[in-house]
């Protein structure tokens, strides 16, 4: 019975907790930002500086689309962000501190600064083991959700859209992986990419070429899951040039109204950002002045008391001087981030979108917000060429058609022009004397280097020219062992005629090796060798015998 009791006890407490829920009218600890004023209603905290604080971060939130982001322009701007203490001797105490990744997502999922009273988005649940689990419950099965309850730092509508951009950067490794935030590397359309094939998302690999990091896309999530071969790769590098040139054609006409946003949203960001900075220096300022009180109404000769609020009192000082400190740098800063001169290339680059795209001072991040608001997402389907279905915000498609990029082997291929050139010189010319006439033109081999005789080689080869030695053969030209054969006498002595132009040669390597001219119904005669020969050796004996130094009449 007293088991029973307890339980009934404690039913009926739950219910009347649940009752007291459903009507609005449970007093549960607020959040950093709000307070319960005098009456009893909930209302923004009195405290200027927390508001200002929780309107940046919001807005913040708002203009990156990322809570990492959100923490990051903090840490740029040397902002702090308040934290209330809830147990201790310092309890109820706001204190400052470096803004958390963890605190921005507690405070973008948290409806009570849309203004809603909210009651079950949690459930404790005992383990079998013993300690109790905390089990976040969905939006549908909260047991009190009442919109416009009490006052709030933004309205409902801007806390769903808040939801689904933390819901589409979750996905990002979520079992959906659907949609992703727009990240810091090149891959324009990094999130947005579905597989024409199987219909799932497509990733992004990163490799470097030419010293730039290059994009590919794949569709790899079969191949990782069930170890199959890869649906689809495609190279990234033409799929975002063509990208970019939509977008161009899209955004041009509003190019100057779209500059001019951004200009003023800088502005109001910067002057935001200064408006807390000075919360800031008067709290210290505050602070300060109440040490100074402190120490001006203690008994003087209680020097115990009187040292210890004097240290107090310098500290809020040294910290009131740092504020400030920090407060002119920021400034300073900002009026370099918009000087006049900046504002004129603002609006000058307003008329030229193109420029301002291309323009390699323009983050990729940002080149992916672009693109993010006007399309919703792109599917590729690789076959003889790659096809682009773009899907716009409106519900506009295009289909784009991007020839497939050039294989490795392809990029290093010799110009045709270039391989008609060689096929041409070959009549007349060894490889090296082709390497020096394409060297002086100039002409780059495919490799992007200056010929070399092995390189002109190779060339041939690999594009089946026939070799000049055919082509010499064909014109009816003989060897130098045809050549003695013909004329009855050694190939020395052949060597020596060509060398004394009596015979026509023509070299066909870069050896001097030559095929030679038929000489015709005058051959040279074998006395006019001997000579030749005696008198280009001196010192050696003719080889020839003497019966041979008679010419024929």
């Amino acid at each position: 019975m007293s088991e029973a009791e307890l339980h009934v006890l404690g039913a009926r407490l739950r219910g009347g907790i649940l009752n007291k829920a459903r009507r609005g009218e449970l007093s549960i600890r607020p959040p950093i930002g709000l307070a319960y004023n005098s009456e009893g209603v909930l209302a923004l905290d009195p405290d200027q500086q927390v508001q200002h604080s929780l309107r940046l971060l919001f807005e913040t939130f708002r203009r990156t689309g990322s809570a990492s982001a959100t923490v990051k322009a903090f840490h740029n701007q040397a902002l702090l962000f308040p934290r209330r203490i809830f147990g201790g001797p310092q309890k109820g105490d706001v204190v400052w501190g470096s803004l958390g990744h963890c605190q921005v997502l507690r405070i973008l999922h948290n409806p009570r600064y849309a203004g809603a009273f909210v009651f079950g988005r949690h459930h404790v649940r005992k383990r079998a083991d013993g300690p109790s689990k905390i089990i976040r419950v969905a939006q549908t099965d909260w047991d009190t959700l009442i919109p416009g309850a009490h006052a709030g730092y933004l309205c409902w509508e801007d806390y769903e859209e808040n939801q689904r951009r933390l819901h589409e950067s979750a996905q990002a490794a979520g079992g959906d992986r659907r949609r992703s935030p727009a990240r810091e590397g090149p891959a324009l359309l990094q999130g947005l990419l579905l597989c024409g094939r199987c219909g799932g998302r497509m990733t992004v690999r990163y490799h470097v070429r030419d010293g730039r990091l290059s994009p590919d896309y794949l569709c790899q999530r079969e191949g990782i899951e069930h170890a199959r071969p890869l649906c689809q790769h495609i190279p990234g590098h033409g799929i975002d040039e063509a990208m970019g040139r939509v977008l161009v054609e899209a955004v041009s006409p509003v190019a100057l109204e779209i500059a001019l946003t951004v200009q003023q949203e800088l502005q109001s960001r910067l002057e935001e950002a200064d408006r807390l900075r000075l919360k800031q220096v008067e709290r210290a300022q505050y602070e300060a002045d109440l040490a100074r009180r402190r120490y001006m109404r203690v008994d003087p000769d209680n020097r115990l008391v009187a040292d210890s609020l004097e240290a107090d009192w310098n500290s809020k000082l040294r910290t009131l001087t740092d504020t400030q400190q920090e407060r002119e740098r920021q400034r300073e800063q900002d009026r370099q981030v918009l000087s006049d001169d900046q504002r004129a290339a603002i609006l000058a680059l307003a008329t030229d979108f193109p420029r301002l795209w291309h323009d390699p001072n323009t983050p990729d991040r940002e080149r992916k917000r672009m693109i993010r608001l006007l399309v919703e997402d792109v599917t590729l389907n690789r076959a003889e060429n790659i096809i682009m279905q773009i899907r716009f915000r409106g519900g506009v498609s295009k289909t784009l058609t991007v020839p497939l990029p050039l294989n490795a082997w392809q990029q290093r291929a010799t110009n045709p022009e270039v391989v008609r050139e060689i096929d041409r010189l070959l009549e007349q010319n060894t490889y090296s004397q082709i390497a020096s006439i394409l060297n002086g033109r100039p002409l780059l081999s495919g490799g992007g280097k200056p010929f070399t005789p092995a390189i002109v080689a190779r060339i041939r080869r690999e594009y089946s020219l026939t070799t000049r030695y055919d082509r010499l053969r064909k014109a009816g030209m003989l060897t130098l062992h045809e050549m003695a054969t013909l004329l009855q006498v050694t190939p020395r002595r052949i060597r020596i005629w060509h060398r004394h132009e009596i015979l026509r040669g023509h070299a066909y390597t870069d050896k001097n090796e030559c095929l030679y001219e038929h000489p015709g119904d005058n051959p040279p005669c074998k006395a006019q060798g001997t000579k030749l020969s005696q008198r280009s050796l001196p010192n050696q004996v003719a080889s020839t015998p003497t019966h041979e130094v008679q010419c024929e009449a």
